[in-house]
């Protein structure tokens, strides 16, 4: 498969494009299989920053005992300062709403959360398998 080739694939796979012809002869990638649930959290317009920090000190306990028991993988701060990502180590978005519903902020209706399930990158499988015209002895 040429780079060029490659390229389109990963571009119309990775953006929920249609193929462009040149990527055409390329065989649809698997379904991805998911790993990890992201979960954007972002306070409500309508809770006052003094409220959220009455409840923070539980939800950050809380947060880190999900960390240590192994339901967060990774977690950061939005660098626009709109709320947290984390990373869940759930295969389903249904596991981690009930992980994230559990917490003090989402139970005192504080957050809007937005989930989004992720895996491997599909196209790269791709790499892994012998190319039409590709010599399998190398």
């Amino acid at each position: 498969m040429s780079l060029l080739s490659l390229s389109a694939l990963v571009l119309s796979a990775g953006m929920g494009m249609q193929a462009q012809p040149l990527a055409a002869a390329v065989p649809s990638p698997p379904p991805v299989q998911v790993t990890d649930v992201m979960v954007l959290l972002t306070r409500k317009p309508s809770v006052s920053l003094s409220d959220l920090m009455k409840v923070l000190p539980e939800e950050a306990r809380e947060t880190m005992l999900l960390y240590l028991n192994g339901k967060i993988g990774q977690w950061y701060s939005r660098a626009d300062g709109k709320g947290v990502v984390f990373f869940l180590r759930c295969s389903t978005v249904e596991e981690a709403r009930a992980i994230m519903e559990s917490l003090p902020l989402d139970k005192a209706g504080m957050v809007d959360l937005e989930f989004i399930p992720v895996g491997p990158l599909a196209p790269m499988r791709f790499l892994t398998q012998p190319q039409p015209g590709e010599s399998e002895a190398k």
